[in-house]
């Protein structure tokens, strides 16, 4: 079988197949067998290039028919901006809290804990955004997904996705996880000069430790670090077909 085929006689007839089955409302991509399609395009420049925009147009109709929360990446943008402000701002009454004539350790304790979260929330996508923009990889939504806990995240373009290299990709992935873990991390750090009381301090290495552990034990198999693995073997196997 060539590289480019399937079983079924072909990858254009199997992307065929799939985005009338998405244009007859049947969005469940894996059952279809797309990201198995995707999976061999990726391998292979000469099919990014045919197949991209097609593989990005099923996978935008299939989000958008599937996903009900999200926003215009612009208003996402927007609001994880807003996030990294309030952040900012409250770290800013944390250390002045921490540094006046008379000092409030609730007040620089809570204003740190509230920079932490707040950045861990904004800088995530901003993030993504940043890198992905960097290797022109285009975003079109940011959107929350459900189940509960809700998580914001940022809807790649998928043709332009594909276009960037594996290496590129994963690092557009781990871009946001990074940043999410180093955000208690970067408020900790103003401790000292907030005079931070100790349960603030620990609460923000709580929350720093508790997301190295959530990403150990999950996202390596569900989320951010899943796909930098994946990216990281397509490349690997591009070398191997290119040796």
């Amino acid at each position: 079988m060539e590289a480019g085929e399937t079983p079924s006689g072909g990858l254009g007839a199997e992307l065929d197949r799939i985005e009338a089955a998405v244009d007859a409302r049947d969005t469940d991509l894996r059952k279809l067998g797309f990201w198995r399609v995707v999976a061999l395009i990726k391998r292979d420049d000469e099919l990014i290039e045919r197949y991209a925009d097609q593989v990005g147009r099923i996978d935008t109709k299939a989000f958008r028919a599937g996903v009900r929360f999200r926003v215009p990446v612009w208003v996402g943008l927007t609001m994880m901006l807003i996030a990294v402000v309030v952040g900012v701002i409250a770290l800013v009454l944390a250390v002045r809290a921490g540094t006046d004539s008379e000092p409030d350790e609730v007040i620089a304790g809570v204003g740190l804990v509230v920079a932490a979260a707040a950045w861990a929330a904004g800088l995530h996508s901003l993030a993504h955004y940043l890198v992905g923009r960097g290797v022109a990889i285009r975003f079109t939504d940011l959107f929350v997904a459900f189940p509960p806990p809700p998580l914001p995240g940022l809807k790649t373009d998928y043709a332009t996705y594909l276009r960037a290299s594996p290496v590129a990709r994963a690092c557009m992935h781990a871009s946001g996880a990074v940043a999410t873990k180093l955000a208690p991390f970067i408020a900790l750090a103003f401790a000292p000069a907030a005079g931070a009381p100790g349960w603030a301090v620990a609460v923000l290495l709580g929350i720093g430790i508790f997301q190295i552990a959530t990403d150990v034990l999950f996202s390596t198999k569900a989320s951010d670090w899943k796909k930098v693995k994946r990216e990281l073997a397509v490349a690997g196997a591009r070398r191997h077909l290119a040796s």
